[in-house]
């Protein structure tokens, strides 16, 4: 005859503590190794619990998923991230209330990771996620799943910044990233060369001042190198006014990226004009009334 259930008592919160399995009493967590794929991957669910800090039934079984899902290196990468995180002075809620707890940010890492598939959102976070791997009450699946509020760390602004600190901010930064919409530059000064390829006319202008700033803000390096594309069709009205007035400016405004085949930041000038061509357009305009 079997053993009864009672070979297994309840605990004071009614948790058991053991089940049966092929008639044997069994520890709980052993039972589980079972079920998971073995010791292996109980342990590493142990390890990166404990590191988080979490001791609940459901953030366990949450961790137990990512391991079971993902893999435990994967999982321990996730950690780790975390960790540094946490270190670097953690991650604010999107409505900037508090800092999110360890196990908040582990699965904020593990929920916006980009090569989450739907499948395993699903088996992840099935409390948040629909079968379809979208956010519950969401619209439709066409619908991308909303990109989370920027987090922000609550560190005081030192007076002076040193290479640790630029480590230790993007350490947190390089994990959650936002969304730039529009990226605009104007680079205004005296061009030396011009070389004209193709369709296009290239100019190099290296900023010597650093400009006043804000208090707090750390010092942006000096004789930075901006390597500026202009259409031929722009630059030949810029080309004219600066030969004719050797006190004018040029005004580039564009779209500016890093780029090391210039050796510094590249701009692609979306509008090009002088100080003087603006201001004699300016003088040429119908004053509007007030």
């Amino acid at each position: 005859m079997g053993k009864s259930k009672t070979a297994c008592p309840p605990t004071a919160t009614g948790r058991r503590t053991c089940r049966l399995v092929r008639g044997r009493s069994v520890p709980a967590a052993h039972a589980w190794d079972r079920r998971s794929g073995g010791p292996p991957k109980w342990r590493a669910t142990q390890e990166i619990a404990a590191g988080l800090g979490e001791t609940e039934r459901g953030p366990l079984g949450q961790v137990g998923r990512v391991v079971g899902r993902l893999g435990a290196g994967k999982a321990r990468t996730f950690l780790t991230q975390t960790q540094e995180i946490e270190a670097a002075g953690g991650l604010m809620l999107p409505d900037g209330s508090r800092r999110r707890t360890p196990g908040g940010v582990f699965f904020h890492l593990v929920r916006t990771d980009d090569n989450l598939t739907r499948e395993d959102r699903t088996y992840i976070f099935p409390s948040q996620f629909g079968r379809n791997g979208r956010r519950k009450g969401a619209g439709n699946d066409t619908q991308p799943m909303p990109t989370p509020a920027p987090a922000v760390a609550p560190a005081p602004q030192p007076t002076t910044w040193t290479d640790d600190d630029y480590r230790r901010v993007m350490a947190v930064l390089q994990h959650d990233p936002g969304r730039a919409s529009i990226v605009k530059i104007t680079v205004i000064g005296r061009p030396g060369t011009s070389i004209e390829q193709g369709q296009a006319v290239v100019v190099a202008l290296v900023s010597e001042k650093v400009p006043a700033l804000a208090k707090g803000l750390p010092e942006p390096p000096a004789d930075t190198r901006y390597t500026v594309f202009v259409a031929r069709k722009q630059w030949a009205k810029v080309a004219e006014a600066l030969a004719a007035d050797a006190e004018d400016a040029d005004i580039i405004e564009g779209y500016a990226a890093l780029d090391p085949r210039v050796e510094g930041i590249a701009v692609y000038a979306t509008g090009a004009t002088t100080k003087r061509l603006q201001a004699a357009k300016r003088a040429t305009q119908p004053a509007t009334a007030p």
